[in-house]
């Protein structure tokens, strides 16, 4: 089967739309498969240990085509294929939950978090050139795919979580009546 079919193409963005979701199932190569299967168990774990419910594995699955539609700004960037970036926007989902949680040690350890994903984009430098080959890596890496999908992950996440802290309130507000 042929990758070319699945993986992220800009320039078929439009007329094959399935891409923004089958792109992270596109391996260049099994290290790089392994990397990302590794990575998913990972972030899985994370997102059991920041308690991460129902608005915020929903916050991860709007991500996942966000993630791939923001390669656009990229236009050098001619495919792109695996799950790094969807894996970031998880991250980033998660320490957002962390940040919005009660507890002061947990609302700690999602700032560090974040702040540890955003000194790692800025390593990165998603801004210069789309692909880079890292010493040890058989495929080369987008800096971009890592920092749209943050950026997405973050966007999503706030936007479920604040709703569902609303929604909690007004539960919260409107016992029952006298």
């Amino acid at each position: 089967m042929s990758t070319e079919r699945w993986d992220w193409q800009p320039a078929l963005a439009l007329v094959e739309p399935w891409r923004v979701w089958t792109a992270a199932f596109v391996h260049w190569s099994t290290r790089h498969l392994v990397a990302n299967l590794l990575g998913l168990a990972l972030v899985a774990t994370l997102g059991v240990a920041a308690a991460c419910g129902t608005r915020a594995t929903l916050a991860w699955c709007l991500a996942w085509p966000l993630t791939h539609l923001g390669l656009a700004l990229q236009p050098e960037l001619q495919h792109y294929g695996g799950l790094s970036g969807v894996l970031h926007a998880g991250v980033a989902v998660a320490a957002l939950q962390l940040l919005t949680d009660a507890g002061a040690s947990r609302r700690r350890i999602g700032g560090l978090l974040l702040a540890g994903l955003a000194i790692k984009l800025g390593i990165e430098a998603p801004w210069g050139p789309a692909l880079r080959q890292l010493p040890g890596w058989d495929i080369a890496i987008a800096p971009l795919a890592h920092a749209t999908g943050s950026i997405a992950g973050l966007a999503c996440a706030a936007l479920l979580l604040a709703r569902g802290a609303v929604s909690d309130r007004q539960r919260a507000g409107a016992g029952p009546r006298p």
